[in-house]
């Protein structure tokens, strides 16, 4: 299917990152699949080739450039080549914004410059045992003690929590203010009372640390806070749609790889004398998921364009959030089924895809979240 929504300088870039994944990341899937993480040096050379924080300004080592197809180019070679673990998309559309958005010029000189090179790895620690979708719910404190922030509180499910030199927590800073309470700090590698818990053992992406995190009365200088103190939940919000029209990209970047490969498959295996893709019932199910496919993109890339035309709204992101990844969940499980008994040993692609792919309907807040964001847009 044609698509119109890059030029020429985003194809360009796109065979920059299917060189860096072919070369850095692909021959180090069952190391990294082993390990659980991913090596640094795979990051320290995407920030080599320019491939980390371009939307940071020049001034700090970046490009100054704010275009989200440049983020899709990722996703989308990402799914192609298989490559595992090394999380991109939670550098570059997830915490970029908070990084280059909230600080003050002394915070972007300490740490843009790391963020663009991958000396300086980040996560976000939004998520608790008892608050996921539901921030309101977050029950981590932090105290304003002269000039620092006294900082308690547990953190779960934190994408690169091992990696991480920098850690963007949420936390309350005014415990009776509800979600106008919350807000934003920086917490760095060595803060005492900073510990990092045990590797979380997941279904799927295997090679991406997902971590739990402890702070114990951890002072944060004043100075690491993002933003105003009380406005993190608004941060938040504002920054959410983006991070979902990744997860939605993603998705069905995802799907097309699961489609390409189970297309291969069915050419090549044989069934009572013929190529099992040449069953009527076969034909139907690729040329059904083709279509949807295609369809998928299209809308997609609607909504790629709102975002940088500035117009995305998060009813909108939110939509194609739930529906991309459920889509995503339809065609993997379908093409799973179509391997027949193949599809479920580990050493077939299509079996790491559908483990995968289960998380997506989670992360970034679940389908049922994203229905009742936008069935509250309509009034109800």
């Amino acid at each position: 299917m044609h698509r119109t929504i890059f030029t020429p300088e985003h194809e360009q870039f796109r065979q920059l990152v299917r060189a860096f994944l072919e070369k850095e990341c692909v021959p180090h899937t069952a190391e990294w699949l082993e390990a659980g993480v991913v090596s640094r040096e795979a990051w320290r050379k995407a920030g080599e080739l320019g491939l980390l924080g371009w939307m940071v300004p020049e001034e700090y080592g970046g490009l100054g450039i704010r275009d989200v197809r440049y983020s899709v180019v990722i996703a989308e070679e990402i799914a192609a080549t298989g490559t595992q673990g090394i999380a991109l998309a939670l550098h570059n559309d997830v915490v970029a914004p908070y990084l280059t958005d909230l600080t003050n010029a002394e915070q972007r000189r300490r740490w843009l410059p790391g963020f663009v090179t991958g000396q300086r790895l980040v996560a976000i620690a939004m998520s608790e045992p008892g608050a996921g979708s539901d921030l309101k719910q977050v029950k981590a404190t932090a105290c304003r003690d002269g000039d620092h922030y006294v900082l308690n509180g547990t953190k779960t499910f934190i994408s690169n929590g091992l990696l991480a030199n920098l850690v963007i927590v949420v936390a309350r800073t005014d415990p009776e203010a509800g979600h106008r309470g919350m807000s934003l700090l920086v917490v760095e590698e060595g803060f005492e009372g900073f510990e990092r818990g045990r590797k979380l053992d997941k279904i799927g992406n295997r090679a991406q640390d997902t971590a739990e995190l402890f702070f114990r009365d951890v002072r944060v200088p004043a100075a690491n806070l993002l933003g105003e103190e009380g406005q993190g939940f608004y941060y938040l919000m504002r920054n959410l749609p983006a991070e979902r029209l990744g997860i939605a990209v993603y998705a069905i970047a995802h799907a097309d790889r699961a489609f390409l490969v189970t297309r291969e498959y069915v050419q090549d295996r044989h069934a009572f004398g013929r190529p099992v893709g040449r069953f009527q019932v076969n034909r139907f199910a690729l040329a059904e998921m083709k279509t949807k496919l295609d369809v998928a993109h299209a809308y997609l890339d609607r909504c790629v364009q709102a975002a940088v035309d500035g117009e995305l709204t998060a009813e909108e992101a939110a939509g194609a959030k739930w529906w991309a990844t459920e889509l995503q969940w339809e065609i993997v499980d379908r093409c799973l089924q179509l391997h027949g008994g193949y599809g479920y040993i580990n050493e077939y692609e299509i079996a790491r895809l559908w483990r995968d792919a289960r998380v997506q309907r989670l992360y970034g807040g679940t389908t049922e979240i994203m229905k009742e964001i936008v069935g509250r847009s309509l009034g109800f």
